[in-house]
């Protein structure tokens, strides 16, 4: 298995009727990669995902999970990866020690390996003296990490997340992470969708998806690197009001709120910050602050997504 891509794809196509939800993607996921899929909702993140894990045939093009075909062999896909969704898919009415057991049931975890796998999922987990207790009485963090721990339970050579911190609390999304890349460096490949931007820093390389299609592929560090227009931090007295004085305005490509500050992306680097300035205070906007800043990734979509045409909307 060594030898084999995890994930390799060539133009994978999905349409549903006159929609191309997943427009020729091309790609390949590398041995105990973390390998991050971004893009805003209707994207094709889950379209490709469900491909991917054999749950939907593919429309045109070809691709190989774990060494298998994503059109003639699903069911061995299937049997060879782990998936983890949004909503977990535990059974909230079963125990904590039930759900261990069915999962591994599904796929033939039987006897003493059953028993070290349940073992090492309480301990991943933090479960150890709730194996008995209802996992719809569980907090959600710890669902979180039993429905890993139950998608990991035949020990799959790869991992898929869909979006699996959605909902949860900063120090729990924290945590999951940690376990994620304790699994990578154990070598396992991780395939998760996210639309976390700040998680994105998490992963070695990210796939970014607009309108179905693959807008860029590369290390977090390399996409900020492809940046080339001045982005600046304005700190304002009213940030939505400057917003919107600010967008429309000629020299000024973009503004989006960052927290309590603006993120002001402009053609110029030696006069933007004047034109900022100026533009604020004729709508009678205090400017507090405006320095130069290195891009954030979601700066680096933002700045992609409006090369591509905007993103869906609706």
């Amino acid at each position: 298995m060594t030898d084999i891509s995890p994930v390799v794809v060539q133009d994978l196509t999905r349409r549903f009727g006159d929609f191309t939800a997943v427009d020729e993607l091309t790609f390949g996921v590398q041995p105990g990669e973390i390998f991050g899929f971004l893009g805003p909702n209707g994207a094709g993140k889950t379209t490709t995902i469900k491909m991917l894990t054999g749950l939907l045939a593919p429309t045109e093009g070809s691709g190989r999970v774990a060494g298998f075909d994503v059109m003639t062999e699903r069911p061995q896909i299937k049997r060879n990866i782990g998936y983890m969704s949004q909503k977990f898919s535990l059974y909230s009415d079963l125990t904590v020690d039930e759900n261990i057991e069915l999962f591994a049931g599904l796929y033939g975890v039987m006897g003493e390996r059953l028993a070290e796998r349940r073992a090492w999922i309480l301990s991943m987990s933090e479960l150890e003296d709730a194996g008995d207790r209802l996992t719809q009485e569980l907090p959600l963090g710890w669902k979180q990490r039993l429905a890993l721990g139950c998608a990991m339970v035949h020990e799959p050579p790869i991992l898929f997340l869909d979006e699996p911190t959605s909902g949860v609390d900063p120090v729990a999304r924290r945590r999951f992470w940690d376990l994620i890349s304790e699994l990578s460096h154990g070598g396992t490949t991780v395939f998760v969708s996210t639309h976390y931007m700040e998680e994105a820093e998490y992963c070695h390389r990210l796939a970014l998806l607009n309108r179905g299609r693959l807008i860029a592929l590369d290390s977090p560090s390399a996409l900020r690197d492809k940046i080339v227009e001045p982005i600046l931090e304005v700190k304002t007295d009213d940030a939505p009001r400057a917003v919107e004085a600010l967008m429309g305005t000629p020299g000024i490509l973009d503004a989006a709120m960052f927290g309590r500050t603006l993120h002001v992306t402009v053609e110029d680097a030696d006069t933007g910050a004047d034109l900022v300035r100026n533009s604020l205070r004729s709508a009678q906007r205090t400017v507090e602050r405006i320095v130069t800043i290195k891009p954030s990734l979601e700066d680096v979509f933002v700045s992609l997504v409006r090369a591509e045409g905007g993103a869906v909307v609706g």
